[in-house]
C-alpha cells in the first residue's frame, strides 16, 4: 500500500482522495479546515491536515514521507507548488492548470529524478492523451476538441454552474485563444467564432474559441491544424460578452463613493453564488475529440471520441470531478505501478505514446463509469 498526499481538498481533490483511498493510504492537505472536516466526515479513513502551500519549508517537510504527491491547488499557486514538490524529489501528478509553462521545470525534474505528469484532467488531459496515442500510428492533419461542463437544469440568464471559482472561469473568457491553422499559431479573442453544435442527449450547444491547447502547441507542433473550443448552452456567450464589453472583467479599480473597487473582484463576488455548483446538483460533462489524417495504410481516417458523463448520485460526485479527477488518479497508478517511470515533466500527450499507458487509463476510467465511445470513419 502506497502513501499518497493530495494537496487541495476541494471538489476535485476530495474525489481523487476518495478514489485513491480504495487501494492506498491517503492524506489530504488544505488551508481550508472546513473543507477538510467535510471530507473527513465523508471518508473517515482519509487523514487530513491543514497546510499553507505558500510556505516552502512547511510544504517540503510535510510531503517528505510520502511516495507520491497529487497537486490540486488553485492555478495561481500551481507553478511554484509544483517546483517545490520537484525540489523535494517527489513524484507528482498535477491538475492545478497553472498558466505558466510546466516544461520549464523539465531539467529540474530530471536532475531530481522525479516523474511529474501535468495537466492531467479531462481537457487538458484526456484530450491530450488521445492525440498523443494516435500520433504514434497516424499522420494527423486535424485535431479538434469540443468540451464543456454544464448544469442539467438551465437557469436564466447564464445557464451555467462551475465546481471552481468564477475567477478561473472568467480567465477562460478573457485570455486570448491560441490555435494552429496551416502550421501557424494564430491568436483570436476568447469567445470568438461562436458556432452551433449538436450533441446526442443534450441537443444544441454553442462552441467558442478558448486557450485550451496549452502544451500541444509545442509538443505536437508538426500537426498543421489544432483547435480547442469550449461548450455552453446557447445564449451564454452573448451574456458574457455584455459583461466583458461593459467593463465588468476589468482589473483597473474604479472609485465607488470614495472606495477603490476592482470591477473583476465585484463581478466574481456577484457571480460566486450564481455559478456555484451545489454539493448534490446534477451536471454533465460533454466532450467530442476528433482526430483525422492518414493511417498506417495511407488511407484517410477520422477517429472521434465521444464523452457524455453525469453526476453520480450514489457517490455524490460531480461529473467534472469524476472526469477530471479519475484521469489524474489513473495516472497516479501508472506511476506507482511503474508502468510509466520516465524522469522529467510530461504533459499527457507524452505519456500516452508509451505502450499500454493509454489503454490503462481508458480501462481505469471505464471501471469508474467514465466511458469514452470511439467512432472510426474511413475515407
Amino acid at each position: 500500500m502506497n502513501n499518497i498526499i493530495v494537496l487541495g481538498g476541494g471538489m476535485v481533490g476530495s474525489a481523487m482522495a476518495i478514489d485513491l483511498a480504495k487501494n492506498h493510504k491517503v492524506t489530504v492537505a488544505d488551508f481550508n479546515q472546513t473543507a477538510l472536516d467535510k471530507l473527513k466526515t465523508k471518508a473517515p479513513k482519509i487523514e487530513v491536515t491543514q497546510l499553507d502551500v505558500t510556505k516552502e519549508t512547511e510544504l517540503k517537510a510535510l510531503i517528505s514521507s510520502f511516495d507520491l504527491v497529487v497537486c490540486a491547488v488553485p492555478g495561481f499557486l500551481g507553478y511554484q507548488t509544483l517546483q517545490w514538490i520537484i525540489e523535494a524529489k517527489k513524484d507528482v501528478v498535477d491538475i492545478s492548470f497553472f498558466p505558466e509553462d510546466a516544461l520549464q521545470l523539465k531539467e529540474l525534474a530530471k536532475a531530481m529524478e522525479v516523474t511529474a505528469i501535468v495537466d492531467c484532467g479531462v481537457a487538458p488531459g484526456m484530450s491530450n492523451l488521445v492525440l498523443g496515442y494516435h500520433n504514434e500510428t497516424m499522420q494527423i492533419e486535424n485535431f479538434e476538441c469540443l468540451v464543456g461542463g454544464l448544469p442539467k437544469v438551465k437557469k436564466w440568464p447564464f445557464a451555467y454552474k462551475a465546481p471552481f471559482s468564477p475567477i478561473d472561469v472568467i480567465e477562460e473568457y478573457t485570455r486570448p485563444a491560441r490555435y494552429v491553422e496551416n502550421s501557424h499559431i494564430l491568436t483570436k479573442p476568447a469567445l470568438s467564432d461562436v458556432a452551433q453544435k449538436e450533441f446526442e442527449g443534450v441537443g444544441t450547444l454553442e462552441s467558442f474559441n478558448s486557450d485550451g491547447l496549452r502544451s500541444l502547441l509545442f509538443t505536437m507542433g508538426h500537426i498543421p491544424n489544432m483547435i480547442e473550443k469550449t461548450l455552453r448552452y446557447p445564449g451564454h456567450v452573448e451574456y458574457i460578452q455584455v459583461l466583458k464589453s461593459s467593463g465588468f472583467f476589468s482589473e483597473q479599480p474604479i472609485d465607488v463613493k470614495g472606495t477603490a473597487v476592482s470591477p473583476l473582484d465585484f463581478t466574481c463576488k456577484v457571480l460566486f453564488d450564481e455559478w456555484k455548483l451545489g454539493e448534490t446538483e446534477e451536471e454533465i460533462t460533454v466532450m467530442r475529440i476528433t482526430v483525422s489524417g492518414k493511417n498506417e495504410s495511407g488511407d484517410q481516417e477520422t477517429i472521434i471520441y465521444h464523452l457524455h458523463d453525469a453526476y453520480d448520485p450514489e457517490t455524490q460526485t460531480s461529473s467534472m470531478a469524476r472526469t477530471t479527477g479519475y484521469t489524474a488518479t489513473a495516472a497516479v497508478n501508472l506511476v506507482l505501478d511503474n508502468k510509466f517511470s520516465e524522469k522529467g515533466v510530461f504533459p499527457p500527450e507524452l505519456v500516452s505514446n508509451h505502450e499500454g499507458c493509454f489503454d490503462f487509463i481508458l480501462h481505469y476510467l471505464s471501471e469508474r463509469g467514465v466511458v469514452y465511445r470511439k467512432e472510426t470513419i474511413l475515407g
